[in-house]
């Protein structure tokens, strides 16, 4: 993933918030060093006003990378198809699965 490096966005502080949020299991920064995650985790459960941040902060490319190599079993069907349409990717492929041994 392309992803900007948050350091020089100037938002660090909100992204920091929005990792406290919705990637709780682990800490900011260890998150905001690879935000893959926080940018998927925005997209299935962040407001309107996180999924702005986000895109503002990455930009679309980044979304549109993020739908393409997902992290396992973030995305619910709802969000899947709704990015995908949103962000102009067709047809929408199947939602990955995550498979547990």
């Amino acid at each position: 993933m392309t992803a900007r490096r948050v350091a020089t966005t100037g938002r660090t502080t909100e992204l920091a918030e929005l990792a406290r949020r919705l990637v709780w299991w682990q800490e900011p920064e260890r998150t905001l060093a690879r935000p893959e995650r926080l940018v998927a985790q925005a997209m299935t459960d962040g407001t309107w006003e996180e999924v702005e941040l986000v895109r503002q902060t990455f930009g679309e490319p980044v979304l549109r990378a993020v739908l393409t190599d997902p992290p396992p079993g973030v995305f619910d069907a709802r969000s899947w198809n709704y990015w995908h349409l949103v962000l102009g990717m067709w047809p929408v492929p199947p939602l990955p699965r995550r498979h547990l041994p």
